[in-house]
């Protein structure tokens, strides 16, 4: 590769663009305001900020939040759904779970309405075998409705299909018939899993999200063309993977949580040049915090990522959990007197008070702002307006000074987002204080020490890029495919040829999908692993395996060292059941050099740019660094404050920063 490779993720608040030449290290780099509704306008004004020359570009790879934004705002395409007779409700009725876990009452929205969704009959049972003959008139009937009411996508669902998709694939035929355009999405093709719900859920969400995808693909293809770009523009996939936009829409709903991937695929790339393998991931940007837990070098890929209540999405997503705080979190005091923080956010249009834009709501990057975080000459007049709607909405009403206000909002804020991070690492097992916390998106420098002193995590990671963490993710990411097929049979009575036939068969698959992509690759590599239960259990516990050729015992000891790690308990009295078997076929992209991040020719000495005052539990004067001009040899004792075009670091008092040779800061986090 010797073209320029481009990287740019569009987030709820920002658009950011990474461009490296592999040749030379060089990069360019540019944020601009994401655009609405139209995102593809705010990514090719990043490239116009960047003065990019896109006929210059060997490679363009694009994290979107198209089809998450969709659906978590219900923004979706009409879809119906053709399902087995009785099973309309299926969709709705989900796990039969509460949206509050003590209270009686709740909202939830199904992605296909009920008088969308019709019943035919036809019926399959668990090992395959026709019990009831697919009515085809009836099917035939049901599309025609649909298509009459309306609906640009249809999803055709049958109990049982796992086992056997012979219904479904007939079905879908018979619709094709009758259907205007080619959004027909079978439960099988998707996800081969026993789970009606689940794999319900995720057809309907494909099958919804698949024009939108489509003609946004489409239009940022066509605008890149018109400006120069004559190459295939890549998507990035939430399993942290990328495939062609020519082939994105087939299988949208694997781009969900593309953009949150891209950020940990980052993290994986940046703590292995840096020697951290073990990873907290807290990315905290003006809508939301995302946080993952990266253990080993290798980013968590889950199968059954929940993506708000009763919206299970089971195709392989990078394990990555979000809670609504972002710089432009709304802070209230509620009726009953308590301060409140998120989920509500001002995001960038009108944004906080100290954006000056029209904003009135208190928010994070208010609070920040406040207590000298942030440079108030930067924000003008705003600063003093921020100041005042402090005073009126949450000192006043809670009798604190406007400086004890501001620090209360920023540590609920912080008590939400250690929680996020509790969720992916203690309650996995895993002590935070065996894990660096890598800290990025636009806000996460600000709070990282703060958080990592709650949660007892002695180090913090700040890459050179925070505010363009995502993008460079895009930049970094591998190509990946991941296969998932239902077996559920107990271990003891698996037919173990049959097994691998299924391991072997999906390697084989992955590696003629990867084959088929125009990219240099180092290397192309499978793994293998099984999702497992002891009989009786519900939830299930992922066990790697050493290849396709893995025998039963082994299998078994595999799962029963797993389930001691996670849960400290035996259980040989009872029998393990194979429900699951996964592969992912990865294709290693060529290692680019991330040294450059922050320009070489700009470093000189640690010498503070001037003072300003910081409240930590009181006022104190506090250095502020340009990060540019930092040498790499660099050791620091905070209390400091270190400014880049992205972001802004705070090292908080009792704290050692030094520097790696990309330029990465590393924060040894000690006591206040």
């Amino acid at each position: 590769m010797t073209g320029l490779v481009a990287g740019v993720d569009v987030g709820g608040t920002f658009t950011d663009l990474v461009i490296l030449d592999p040749a030379t290290g060089a990069v360019r780099l540019a944020k601009v305001p994401t655009s609405l509704p139209d995102q593809s306008g705010g990514v090719l004004a990043a490239f116009a900020e960047a003065g990019a020359d896109l006929g210059q570009m060997d490679l363009i790879v694009h994290g979107t939040t198209t089809t998450t934004n969709a659906v978590l705002e219900r923004k979706l395409a009409k879809t119906g759904l053709i399902t087995t007779e009785g099973f309309r409700d299926v969709l709705e009725l989900g796990r039969r779970t509460r949206p509050q876990a003590y209270g009686m009452k709740g909202h939830f929205v199904p992605v296909i309405p009920r008088d969308l969704r019709l019943e035919v009959a036809g019926r399959m049972d668990a090992r395959g075998r026709e019990l009831t003959p697919l009515d085809e008139a009836a099917v035939a009937r049901a599309a025609l409705w649909l298509r009459d009411q309306g609906c640009e996508s249809l999803v055709i669902h049958f109990l049982h299909a796992y086992a056997n998709p012979a219904h479904e694939l007939r079905a879908a035929e018979i619709a094709a018939g009758v259907w205007p355009n080619g959004y027909i999405t079978t439960g099988h093709s998707l996800l081969s899993e026993s789970r009606e719900f689940e794999r319900g859920v995720t057809a309907a969400v494909n099958a919804s999200v698949q024009p939108l995808l489509e003609r946004y693909v489409a239009r940022l293809a066509k605008g890149l063309a018109a400006r120069g770009y004559s190459r295939d523009l890549l998507v990035m996939n939430g399993n942290g993977g990328m495939v062609t936009a020519s082939k994105v829409s087939r299988e949208a709903v694997k781009t969900v949580m593309s953009g949150p991937a891209s950020g940990v695929m980052a993290a994986v790339a940046t703590g292995r040049r840096a020697g951290m393998a073990n990873l907290l991931t807290y990315d905290m940007g003006g809508t939301s915090t995302d946080v993952a837990m990266i253990r080993g070098g290798v980013a968590p890929v889950s199968n059954e990522i929940e993506v708000e209540y009763a919206m299970p999405i089971h195709v392989p997503m990078v394990d990555v959990r979000t809670v609504g705080a972002g710089g432009g979190s709304i802070a209230r005091v509620d009726a009953g007197g308590m301060l409140r923080v998120g989920p509500d956010s001002a995001g960038s249009s009108p944004g906080p008070v100290c954006y000056g834009r029209g904003g009135t709501q208190v928010t994070i990057s208010d609070a920040n702002l406040l207590l000298g975080r942030l440079p108030a000459a930067r924000f003008g007049q705003a600063a003093a307006a921020a100041r005042a709607a402090m005073e009126d909405q949450i000192a006043a009403p809670l009798g604190l000074t406007v400086e004890e206000a501001a620090e209360a909002v920023l540590r609920i804020a912080n008590t939400h987002m250690a929680g996020a991070i509790r969720m992916v690492s203690i309650s996995m097992g895993a002590d935070p204080r065996d894990f660096a916390l890598f800290a990025f998106g636009g806000a996460g420098p600000l709070h990282a020490v703060a958080l990592a002193r709650e949660l007892a995590v002695p180090k913090v990671l700040v890459p050179a890029r925070p505010g363009l963490t995502n993008a460079l993710g895009c930049v970094v990411a591998d190509l990946r495919h991941d296969f998932v097929r239902t077996l559920n049979r107990p271990l003891d009575a698996a037919d173990m040829a049959q097994v691998q036939a299924i391991l072997a068969g999906q390697e084989a698959e992955g590696r003629r999908l990867i084959a088929a992509e125009k990219l240099a690759l180092r290397s192309v590599r499978a793994e293998f692993s099984a999702d497992m239960q002891f009989i009786g259990q519900t939830h299930l516990l992922r066990i790697a395996l050493p290849g396709p050729e893995v025998g039963r015992e082994e299998i078994q000891r595999r799962f029963e060292a797993a389930y001691w790690a996670r849960f400290k308990v035996e259980l040989p009295q009872v029998r393990a059941n194979l429900v699951n078997l996964n592969c992912s076929v990865i294709g290693a992209r060529p290692e680019l050099d991330l040294s450059r991040l922050i320009d070489p020719a700009g470093r000189g000495q640690a010498v503070p740019s001037g003072t300003r005052r910081v409240w930590f539990g009181g006022w104190r004067d506090v250095p502020v660094y340009w990060r540019d001009h930092l040498p790499l040899a660099l050791d620091l004792q905070g209390p400091a404050i270190i400014e880049q075009m992205d972001t802004t670091v705070i090292v908080e008092p009792g704290c050692r920063v030094t520097s790696d040779s990309d330029g990465n800061l590393i924060v040894e986090v000690g006591h206040a």
